[in-house]
C-alpha cells in the first residue's frame, strides 16, 4: 500500500519543472553530444539530482541522462516524472542475440522480460508493456529519416558480467527475446505504475551469440550511426501530439 512506502519522490528546492516530453539517454558519449547539440542551439542546463538535464531552446522536451543499469535509471525517471515528464524515449545499447542483427541495427522496443530487480517493486495489473502510440510516433521518425529498424523483445539484466550462453539462448527460443540490456524493463515497470508514456530505441553494439562476444561500439561507424540517432531525436515531432 502506498501509505506503507517511506519515501516518495519529490521536487526539491533546486530543481524545476520540466516540459511534459523529452529523451533519456542512457550511455555518458550520447548524452554528452546530445547535450551540446542542444546548447549550441540555446538550450540551458538545469539541475536535477543525481544526473545531468538539459532543456531545448523552445521548452518543448528535454534530455536528461546519463542512467546507466535499472535502479540508477528507475531514479532519473521517477525525478523527471515528478518534475512534470509525462512521455519519455530512452536511446540506449543492447546486446542481440538473435543472429539476423548485427551491430549498428536499430531497435525498437517491444515486450520486456525482466532479468532485473527494480520492476517487481512497482505492480501493475497487467504485464507492463511501453506506449504503443509513443512508439508508433517513434518508428514513424525514424522511418521519415530513412533509419531502417526492427521492433524486438528485450531481455534487461543486472549483471552484464553473468550472462549465460545457455540461458539467454532459452530466452531467444521460449520468449522471443533478442536484445538484452540493462534498464528497459524497469522503465517500462516505472511508467507503467506511474500512468505515464514510454518508448524506447536502442543501436546494437555487440554481438551475443557468437562463439566469442563481438563488441562493435568501439568502431566509428558506430560512433557515427549513435550520433545520427540522437540528432533526430531531438526533435519535439518525435513525441507525437503534444
Amino acid at each position: 500500500m502506498i501509505e506503507d512506502i517511506i519515501i516518495h519522490p519529490k521536487r526539491s528546492k533546486r530543481e524545476h519543472e520540466v516540459p511534459p516530453c523529452g529523451l533519456m539517454l542512457v550511455t555518458p558519449s550520447e548524452l554528452q553530444f546530445g547535450r551540446k547539440q542542444l546548447v549550441e542551439k540555446g538550450g540551458r542546463d538545469q539541475f536535477i539530482f543525481s544526473s545531468s538535464l538539459t532543456i531545448s531552446p523552445d521548452d518543448r522536451f528535454f534530455i536528461a541522462g546519463p542512467a546507466i543499469g535499472a535502479p540508477v535509471a528507475a531514479m532519473t525517471m521517477e525525478k523527471l516524472i515528478v518534475l512534470g515528464a509525462r512521455k519519455i524515449i530512452m536511446f540506449g545499447w543492447c546486446g542481440t542475440i538473435d543472429p539476423l542483427l548485427r551491430v549498428g541495427d536499430v531497435v525498437i522496443g517491444g515486450e520486456p522480460v525482466s532479468g532485473e530487480g527494480t520492476s517487481r517493486y512497482y505492480p501493475t495489473a497487467s504485464s507492463p508493456l511501453p506506449s504503443s502510440e509513443l512508439t508508433s510516433s517513434l518508428s514513424q521518425t525514424l522511418e521519415a529519416e530513412g533509419v531502417r529498424h526492427s521492433k524486438r523483445n528485450v531481455w534487461t539484466t543486472d549483471a552484464p558480467y553473468r550472462e549465460d550462453r545457455n540461458y539467454i539462448q532459452g530466452l531467444h527460443d521460449n520468449a522471443d527475446v533478442c536484445c538484452v540490456d540493462m534498464e528497459y524493463s524497469a522503465l517500462c515497470a516505472v511508467a507503467a505504475f506511474r500512468g505515464i508514456a514510454f518508448a524506447a530505441v536502442f543501436l546494437v553494439s555487440d554481438e551475443l551469440y557468437q562463439e566469442r562476444w563481438m563488441p562493435g561500439y568501439i568502431r566509428s561507424d558506430f560512433r557515427e550511426k549513435s550520433k545520427l540517432l540522437v540528432s533526430i531525436l531531438l526533435n519535439e515531432g518525435v513525441f507525437g501530439g503534444q
